[in-house]
């Protein structure tokens, strides 16, 4: 070790001497005289080394020496409650309260046993009676306290209430400044955060995480604009400030803004360890450009990050289906699928891929596993009825039709299916007489018609009978 660092090798030799000491009182053998702080880094030794008994009699003979010594005996009384001994705890600390009440450790302790005896209302009791007692950085790390108290009590908007206590009393205090921020998220005041967080730029403003929680709550009020700029600020103080890159990325994002937010989202990686979500928002903003080559690069790195995540293959698989790329779109339906086979919605796009690629008996099964997986679903029958009927399989859409209709409802759509059924089979009459009882439901919904087979307009009564309707809306 260089001698830059030797001074740790004298701190270790002090504290293997004063353990030889200790350990040589515990055997009566002679010994020097140990104060009360050679005591208390003894008993820390042992405590930090999971050995509590041993640290346990050092607290009792170092009480026995120095009877007086409060912190001493708050240092037992964190063993007891270490070892959820908790009167004897309880009866310690009130001792130790009777020498000396301005150390905030004798509050903290009394509420650490409160809460695990599930007594919340004693525990926040105590440190409220105390907040007023102190100042400086003790009243801030009381009203942490508290707001842990109420956290574990589920008492959620006096958490927040707390956390503004914090920062009004401290306003540069990082712990209550991070957890204001989730707090705000979870409680929804949004608008208290934003006055608070105004009131503590305007006192500092160079304080980054309070320009962050800014756009964080402007962003809760969907006020995009506001939080772009909020986050900029805190960017421009801080340039490493990853989380800031995150939600700025996310804010750009629902501006569709996508050029903005995979530059700043970049950024992130740039500065921070990889992670899958920002590999995936990266490629969820390329998809939206239409740039489904780069789309499937990113979410591929988000894949193999994490590569359970089964959602990730379908994008991947729905980027080549926006291609008509049908065969590399099944290559990853099918890795979707080994994950996740229950998914009514990787089944239907695996049904549809093997439509485009005419293998429509395969599809057809793909689609009877979507209306098992969501029976009461119109979508997952319409896919069903779809392929039986560009299967050509007519008889069998009519009944899978029926069932439709018995388990997801008597739906426009169905009576649009039925209608072009029946005109393909030659029964135009009652095909029509369908198709009418649909444009009285829902004339818009006749593009389902359409799209199930641009051909039916061949026929000269059907486009009659839909222009009549539309001449009536």
């Amino acid at each position: 070790m260089s001698k830059d660092f030797s001074f740790l090798n004298e701190d270790f030799d002090d504290l293997r001497d004063l353990l030889q000491q200790f350990e040589n009182l515990r055997a009566g053998k002679s010994h020097s005289f140990l104060d009360e702080d050679s005591f208390e880094q003894i008993i820390d030794y042992y405590d930090e080394h999971d050995e509590m008994p041993i640290a346990l009699q050092a607290a009792e003979i170092a009480i026995e020496q120095f009877p007086f010594s409060a912190t001493l005996l708050l240092k037992k009384a964190n063993l007891l409650i270490e070892t959820k001994k908790y009167p004897e705890a309880l009866d310690m600390l009130e001792k130790a309260a009777v020498l000396d009440k301005t150390d905030i450790n004798l509050y903290i302790l009394q509420t650490d046993v409160y809460l695990a005896l599930n007594q919340h209302q004693k525990a926040a009791a105590v440190l409220k009676e105390q907040i007023d007692q102190f100042d400086g950085d003790d009243r801030t790390e009381l009203l942490l306290e508290l707001a842990d108290v109420y956290d574990d009590w589920e008492e959620f908007e006096k958490v927040f209430d707390c956390l503004k206590m914090a920062l009004e009393h401290d306003p540069n205090n990082e712990e209550a400044l991070h957890k204001i921020c989730f707090w705000t998220e979870f409680t929804g005041r949004n608008e208290e955060s934003i006055r608070l967080h105004t009131w503590v730029i305007d006192e500092h403003p160079y304080n980054h995480l309070a320009w962050f929680n800014l756009g964080t709550a402007y962003q809760g009020l969907k006020l995009y604009e506001k939080s772009i700029d909020a986050y900029l600020y805190a960017l421009a103080i801080d340039e490493k400030f990853d989380y800031a890159y995150r939600n700025l990325g996310d804010a750009y994002i629902r501006l569709r803004k996508y050029a903005e937010a995979i530059e700043v989202l970049q950024k992130h990686l740039e500065i921070a360890k990889p992670e899958d979500v920002i590999y995936e928002a990266i490629g969820h903003c390329y998809e939206r450009q239409r740039k489904y080559t780069q789309a499937r690069y990113y979410y591929r790195k988000a894949s193999h990050l994490s590569p359970n995540d089964d959602k990730l293959y379908y994008k991947i698989a729905v980027a080549y289906m926006m291609e008509a790329n049908w065969p590399n779109a099944v290559k990853s339906l099918q890795n979707a699928l080994k994950i996740n086979k229950n998914s009514a919605e990787y089944n239907m796009s695996m049904g549809e891929c093997l439509l485009e690629m005419d293998k429509c008996k395969e599809a057809l099964a793909f689609f009877m596993n979507a209306v098992r997986t969501r029976p009461k679903s119109v979508s997952t029958w319409q896919e069903l009825i779809r392929g039986l009927y560009i299967g050509g399989f007519l008889e069998e859409a009519l009944v899978q039709l029926n069932a439709a209709e018995e388990k997801a409802g008597r739906k426009p759509v169905f009576q649009y299916y039925r209608a072009a059924i029946l005109i393909t089979m030659g029964k135009t009459k009652e095909g029509l007489l369908h198709l009418e009882t649909a444009l009285q439901q829902n004339v818009k919904a006749v593009k389902k018609l359409v799209e199930l087979d641009p051909a039916i307009l061949q026929h000269v009564s059907v486009v009659d009978l839909i222009a009549q309707y539309r001449r009536k809306r």
